[in-house]
């Protein structure tokens, strides 16, 4: 019954997040064309600040991630596990900008920063098992502390006043300080270890407000892994899937000066 719940509400954030993401998504695009339509010869706050060819900022973020994950085709796991589901957990996430003009419309923007994250797995055992295993786990944690490395192109759109809608897209390499070499932890459960490595492209919209001192932007991000960061391992809680790949949206706030 708990991973019933936990799977309808994880199914429902997930929805949330693809109708916000998509929204935002078109909301920058007819914004861009109602203000490239409507633009006013309006300087407003730091009316220079997107001409200069190099500048610096800090991003701070919080962020749900998952694991995009493949069932084991092993028949003999049937007889005891119906599936395992993987579940957005919070994290959190601080980066330092390198912004650099490359014209009128594009950037390229580097941004090393640190993330923390969670994600969660959902066990659904047979009842025959449950009733043999009392102590089976229905989930677990798996936690990870990344260092990124993310290199995006950011196209901005028309200024209108002292707003700025833009788009961005690019790539991101992490490496996840938290893996795990051993199988066993304190009290000699598995682990479920993962690849150090990763490698995530990503999308994302947001705007820029241009403040009097600092330019302030809200961004909506979405990162898929290209890696399968499986540690292979004869537990059950390990070889119950084929795959797992990471999955990460980001709402973040920076300040460039």
């Amino acid at each position: 019954m708990k991973n019933e719940k936990l799977r309808i509400k994880n199914s429902a954030a997930a929805v949330v997040l693809c109708k916000l993401f998509c929204a935002s998504l078109f909301f920058i695009l007819h914004s861009s064309l109602f203000i490239t339509a409507s633009a006013q010869n309006y300087t407003g706050n730091l009316g220079m600040f997107d001409r200069r060819t190099l500048h610096y900022g800090i991003q701070v973020g919080y962020t749900q991630s998952k694991f995009d994950l493949a069932y084991s085709e092993d028949d003999s796991l049937r007889q005891t596990l119906q599936g395992v589901t993987s579940y957005y957990a919070p994290g959190f996430h601080i980066a330092v900008i390198g912004d650099l003009r490359l014209g009128n419309w594009f950037n390229l923007r580097l941004l090393p920063g640190v993330t923390l994250v969670t994600r969660t797995l959902g066990y659904s055992w047979e009842e025959g098992y449950i009733a043999t295993h009392r102590l089976a786990e229905r989930s677990r944690n798996v936690e990870s502390v990344y260092g990124d490395i993310p290199i995006e192109i950011k196209f901005r759109a028309v200024r209108w006043q002292n707003f700025r809608p833009y788009l961005t897209a690019g790539a991101s390499y992490g490496f996840d300080f938290a893996s795990l070499r051993k199988n066993r932890n304190q009290t000699n459960q598995a682990i479920v270890r993962l690849q150090p490595h990763d490698l995530r492209y990503t999308m994302g919209v947001g705007f820029d407000v241009f403040l009097r001192y600092v330019k302030f932007a809200i961004e909506f991000k979405m990162a898929f892994g290209l890696f399968d960061l499986k540690v292979a391992d004869p537990d059950i809680y390990i070889r119950s899937f084929d795959k797992l790949k990471s999955r990460t949206f980001m709402l973040s706030f920076t300040f460039e000066g």
